[in-house]
Order: structure tokens, then C-alpha cells, then sequence
């Protein structure tokens, strides 16, 4: 079988940042963009608890989807398999600095969430007490201050 794109990044070099993962075209005729949002370094340092990825899965889909300037083009928020970020999918041709304020907002509103968890209920989820909000905001302010604060081009394009 062939690769998919994804597993032809070589992990041994990627750092954390943004990056385009892949675009689309769909039978209508829109791109949609898919991005890496990479928040620990593959195979050198820890990954996320799947708890964190969960907690941080639900405050920032809803922090995407309610916010105006861009919910009409949110898809998707998710983790990775791997546990070592989250993809974003986006409807548009975009680029990393396209969505640098984004996510430095939607990190900043995980950082600094307090409360119930949205959607952390029996009822709204199918794990709700698989969540950890503690780890969840200390992987966002991490991520804050040390690549969104000042991102460089190695943090926005894929080792080649």
C-alpha cells in the first residue's frame, strides 16, 4: 500500500507549530485545508495524556465553533492518534500565518478555561469522565508561550 501523506513527514525533525497537513478539493468544488497543530515533539519529548487531548478537544471545538469571525468555516478540531497535537480542518486554501491569531486565542481561552468542561455530561459525551483540564491548560499555556508567541519558519513548514 501506498503511504498517506501524513506518514511521509519525517517525525525525527518535526517540531511543534502549525502546518498545512493536507488540502482538499470536495465534488462541489471547495478547498478545505487540513492542519497540524502540533503541540509536543514527535519520538523526544512526552506526549499528551489522551485526557488533556480530551479536555482540550471539547473547550477548543467549542471555542471554534462559537466564535464568529470564523465558525462558519471550522470543520473539524481533533487529536492526534499519537497524542502529540490536534488537527484542524478549515474550509479555504489557507496557510499557516493565516491562522496564527486563531489559535493563539483558542490556546488562550484553553489556558485559561475554568468551570465545567463543556459538553463533559453522561448525556453530551460518550467518555465524560475522561478529562483532564489541568494538563489540558498547562499543554496550552506551554504551547502559548513557547511557539505562538513567536513562531518561525521552521515552526510553520514541514521539515523537508
Amino acid at each position: 500500500m501506498k503511504k498517506i501523506a501524513s506518514f511521509t513527514i519525517d517525525h525525527n525533525r518535526l517540531l511543534r507549530g502549525i502546518y498545512v497537513s493536507r488540502r482538499d478539493k470536495t465534488a462541489s468544488g471547495d478547498i478545505i485545508t487540513t492542519f497540524d497543530i502540533r503541540m509536543t515533539e514527535p519520538n523526544r519529548q512526552q506526549a499528551l495524556s489522551p485526557q488533556a487531548l480530551h479536555a482540550m478537544e471539547h473547550l477548543a471545538a467549542t471555542y471554534l465553533r462559537n466564535r464568529p469571525d470564523w465558525s462558519d468555516r471550522i470543520v473539524y478540531w481533533g487529536p492526534m492518534g499519537c497524542c502529540t497535537g490536534n488537527y484542524l480542518i478549515l474550509q479555504g486554501e489557507l496557510e499557516p500565518v493565516d491562522i496564527i491569531e486563531l489559535m493563539h486565542d483558542t490556546m488562550h481561552f484553553v489556558a485559561n478555561f475554568e468551570g465545567e468542561i463543556p459538553g463533559a455530561t453522561p448525556r453530551d459525551c460518550g467518555n465524560y469522565t475522561f478529562m483532564d483540564l489541568e494538563e489540558a491548560r498547562k499543554a496550552a499555556r506551554i504551547y502559548l508561550t513557547e511557539i505562538l508567541s513567536s513562531p518561525n519558519h521552521d515552526n510553520l513548514t514541514y521539515p523537508s
